[in-house]
């Protein structure tokens, strides 16, 4: 799946400041991109960075599925140029594929210049601000049935001479792509162990690189001949072998960079709305264990795959809220942190079912999908600046400091509001403004707190004026603004907007 965005170009707009209770309209002000990123770890179900701050991910996947994978100037390898766009667009996050192929595309081998080309990435979003996930990205396991991810050389599988293929997503059902998923969880041929030394050497040649957020084991792992197993209810059978590989391989990882985070996505029946129970026998002790689901839409998928009619797409939300349902459960299970790692794939109302449900759990996401733009003979669009730019370029904290509450932002208006109990620490909370929703500026106002960054920032800095709770508004010039939703996180519609309350404070805008 290479999708790019399409859409008009950017406009910078003006910024507003409120100064002795009139509003000043103020050209923005230049700022330099970060010059790093700041550790990150989990902590409960929470992602904490260094200085203590809750953290939250909005990014892109970007995933080369083919041979040579991460070369420079292929047109699809991210650059510079690239990190800078994302992170002026409030991207803090990119999933970057790897593959077991490109890692060890001979038995035992370790291509190290694949190594090298993996962290020169890494360290060039990082100079940008941005936290790298690394993914062992597979789809339809192997090149074998016109997939790939797994060596061929790492499975004795074949398709048979008259097995028909489908191709994606029909070809899981295959006999011989089933046998092949049953050689890797019961480690035929030593698969798994080969696995795990490559992704060990990945994770030695990063460790120590601050851009790093950890490592993803398995893109979308499929339980093979036991999948019948998974209907209606989830597979707590085949999840324990399932989750006996996902500890060898975490195993692996942490014996070459044993502080970095790692996750661990549940089987891709998760798609079909399958419940996971990871963590259910045995629970899950390592630390920094983190939970990569995807959320996709099976009538939207089926419509962009295979053509079906696109009014199907008017299921979605049914199957999308038992999906965030399932998240739910996990969650209170493990008390572990979610990024969602894969959703939208095209589809504007789809991904808004998303960013929305996010919102509402205060859950990190990555979008699928983004290739680069400068790579190319000829620089592409910016591909944010049509319809799922709207919905994907948010208004949002990317760290707080303190414990985070409800939130809501209005897509269409920009109207943005937030709560949170502020604890003391080094860093202040930080909320990144859009740079796509507010054409003649904004405006902030706090309750309880004072902004400290300057007029003409993209990134808003709040310090608490005690330890009550403080409430952020931020919205356009004239707009009453939003409310925050009454109740915990988790509960509730953040998708209305109405009165932004009082507005007492310090202001600043950009």
């Amino acid at each position: 799946m290479r999708r790019v965005l399409r859409g008009r170009r950017w406009q910078v707009g003006l910024v507003v400041a409120a100064l002795g209770g009139a509003v000043l309209v103020t050209p923005p002000t230049a700022q330099a991109a970060p010059t790093g990123t700041a550790a990150v770890h989990a902590d409960g179900n929470s992602f904490v960075d260094e200085f203590g701050r809750v953290v939250l991910l909005h990014g892109v996947n970007n995933v080369d599925k083919d041979a040579p994978y991460i070369e420079p100037g292929d047109g699809f390898t991210l650059t510079a140029e690239d990190a800078a766009l994302l992170a002026g667009h409030g991207f803090n996050t990119v999933r970057l594929g790897v593959s077991f192929d490109g890692l060890m595309p001979t038995k035992g081998v370790v291509d190290t210049a694949y190594l090298d080309h993996v962290a020169t990435v890494v360290d060039t979003l990082a100079q940008s601000g941005i936290h790298t996930l690394l993914d062992n990205h597979q789809d339809g396991l192997s090149k074998v049935w016109g997939g790939n991810g797994f060596p061929e050389w790492s499975l004795k599988s074949r398709p048979g001479a008259l097995e028909p293929n489908l191709g994606f997503p029909l070809y899981y059902l295959m006999p011989s792509m089933n046998q092949g998923w049953d050689e890797v969880w019961s480690n035929s041929n030593g698969v798994l162990d080969y696995l795990g030394q490559a992704l060990g050497a990945l994770a030695g040649r990063l460790d120590g690189h601050a851009g790093v957020l950890g490592f993803e084991l398995m893109n979308e792992p499929w339980p093979g001949s036991a999948f019948l197993s998974c209907y209606p209810n989830g597979c707590p059978g085949f999840d324990v072998k399932y989750q006996a590989a996902m500890q060898k391989l975490t195993d692996a990882v942490r014996a070459r960079n044993a502080n970095t985070m790692v996750f661990w996505e549940p089987n891709v029946t998760w798609n079909e709305t399958m419940p996971s129970n990871l963590g259910r026998n045995p629970p899950i002790t390592a630390p920094d264990i983190a939970f990569a689901p995807h959320d996709y839409c099976i009538p939207s998928q089926l419509a962009i795959y295979l053509g079906l009619p696109a009014f199907l797409r008017g299921l979605c939300p049914m199957q999308q809220d038992k999906t965030w349902g399932n998240i739910d459960s996990f969650t209170n299970r493990t008390h572990l942190p979610t990024l969602v790692t894969e959703f939208g794939d095209g589809d504007p109302t789809v991904l808004r079912n998303t960013v929305i449900r996010a919102d509402e759990r205060f859950i990190s996401w990555q979008y699928w999908h983004y290739a680069s733009r400068f790579g190319a003979p000829e620089p592409r669009p910016d591909p944010f600046l049509g319809d799922i730019g709207r919905q994907l370029v948010r208004t949002y904290p990317q760290a707080t400091a303190g414990t985070p509450g409800r939130m809501i932002f209005d897509a269409d208006t920009g109207d943005f509001a937030y709560r949170y109990t502020p604890h003391a620490g080094p860093r202040p909370t930080e909320i990144y403004v859009s740079d796509l929703h507010y054409p003649n500026g904004y405006e902030v106002r706090v309750d309880g707190g004072t902004v400290t960054s300057p007029a003409g920032a993209r990134v808003v800095t709040v310090q608490p004026a005690s330890g009550s709770s403080v409430t952020v508004y931020i919205n356009r010039p004239g707009s009453k603004g939003a409310t925050v939703p009454t109740g915990p996180i988790g509960t509730g519609s953040a998708g209305s907007s109405g009165s932004a309350g009082s507005s007492s404070g310090s202001a600043s805008g950009s």
